[in-house]
């Protein structure tokens, strides 16, 4: 296995986007380190840089869009953490998402004798 086989090669800007949200997701609440503070700094740079280039030449706008969205939401990542704050959202469809929005608890249950099809009450 050589070098170039070792490394994910998104072939368009919206994969590499993907794949930067889902590393970023699963960082995001890892306590504060210098290697970690590099390493995202380094997706960050990526964003601007090659991803930015790609994201033109394919001329989709909504997608710059979205890349200056999730680039910004990147960078008040580190300005948070820096400050020994918690971060308290997830990037989804490269936009910042609360965690501790509403749940709502369901119960299903059979009404009537035996048949199969279930309903709940409200």
């Amino acid at each position: 296995m050589n070098n170039h086989e070792r490394y994910i090669q998104p072939k368009t800007a919206k994969e590499a986007m993907e794949l930067i949200q889902k590393l970023f997701n699963s960082y995001r609440n890892a306590p504060l380190t210098s290697d970690l503070l590099s390493y995202h700094n380094n997706l960050v740079f990526r964003l601007g840089s090659d991803i930015h280039d790609a994201a033109k030449e394919e001329g989709n706008e909504a997608l710059l869009k979205d890349l200056s969205t999730m680039s910004d939401a990147m960078r008040r990542w580190t300005t948070i953490r820096l400050s020994g704050r918690p971060y308290n959202f997830k990037l989804r469809h490269f936009k910042p998402v609360t965690e501790n929005g509403t749940k709502f608890k369901r119960q299903v249950h059979k009404i009537g004798g035996n048949s199969n099809h279930r309903a709940s009450r409200h």
